[in-house]
């Protein structure tokens, strides 16, 4: 059975038209932090239109291209759509939009409420702001609260912690999925072994997935080759497992940081880089 979205009801009196309306005083809100785009929301038919990659990327979703076809993907669901056409593929599944997305100004709009709704968000309207509130990451029925990322420089490090429900969540299933296969523990550098280096794999980068309190729940370390063996490892140090580790794995999750850090959604701790 066919399912209609619904979009968000703004409670104002609109002139019913088939043209937007700009909203240039709407906040967009994810997770309390307010996103900044070059482009703002509009309203059609009485529905709030965002621009997609904006909007998906604080949501952790990944978004990809296929000549005319826009596919999203988050964990098990992957969602396809078109612009101008009002019908979308979940998960082989059809379902319709009640406004079409389309395209302005080299940037895709859809409907707020299918894109938040559709990746497990909640969306409310208030006084101007539009609020998006995704839903937290649990690793081992313990709720996270942020992700605590850190990193060495030949002299000092760096410190952030990643606070956006969405990005922690993308960043976790990457670990998880892109692991390869479980290898004996290698000998290793620590961080606190340096200047005298004496293992096959130096530590790059530190993990942390913290509770409530600010508790480790979990950990990943990254390792690379000191010499010709190659490759990266991670251990994960919660279970003290180490596994060959997919380096553009690695690279998408400086990416989705680099993002994060771009939409407002990390915090630098400490940088005692000189």
């Amino acid at each position: 059975m066919k399912k209609v979205f619904s979009g968000i009801y703004l409670g104002l009196i609109l002139i019913m038209t088939s043209s937007p309306a700009y909203a240039a005083d709407f906040q967009i809100k994810v997770d309390g932090v307010t996103i900044a785009s070059d482009v703002n929301p509009e309203v059609k038919s009485n529905r709030t239109m965002v621009p997609l990659r904006v909007i998906s990327e604080n949501l952790g979703v990944n978004v990809v291209w296929t000549d005319a076809q826009i596919t999203l993907t988050k964990n098990d669901i992957q969602v396809t759509l078109k612009l101008n056409r009002n019908q979308v593929v979940k998960n082989g599944k059809t379902e319709l939009l009640d406004v079409e997305p389309y395209m302005k100004n080299n940037r895709t709009f859809v409907p707020m409420r299918f894109l938040a709704e559709t990746f497990g968000s909640n969306i409310t309207y208030k006084n101007g702001t539009v609020t998006v509130e995704t839903l937290p990451l649990f690793i081992d029925g313990i709720k996270v609260k942020a992700l605590q990322y850190e990193y060495h420089m030949t002299l000092g490090g760096v410190v952030q912690q990643i606070n956006g429900n969405g990005y922690n969540e993308a960043i976790y299933h990457t670990f998880i999925k892109n692991n390869g296969s479980k290898i004996e523990a290698p000998t290793y550098n620590p961080w606190n072994s340096h200047p005298i280096p004496v293992g096959d794999y130096d530590k790059n980068a530190q993990f942390d997935f913290l509770d409530q309190d600010s508790n480790s729940i979990k950990r990943f370390d990254i390792y690379f080759s000191t010499g010709d063996l190659g490759g990266v490892l991670v251990h994960d140090t919660t279970a003290n497992h180490w596994y060959v580790y997919s380096d553009t794995a690695r690279l998408g999750i400086l990416q989705l940081i680099d993002t994060a850090s771009l939409n407002g959604f990390v915090t630098v701790m400490s940088n005692t880089v000189p």
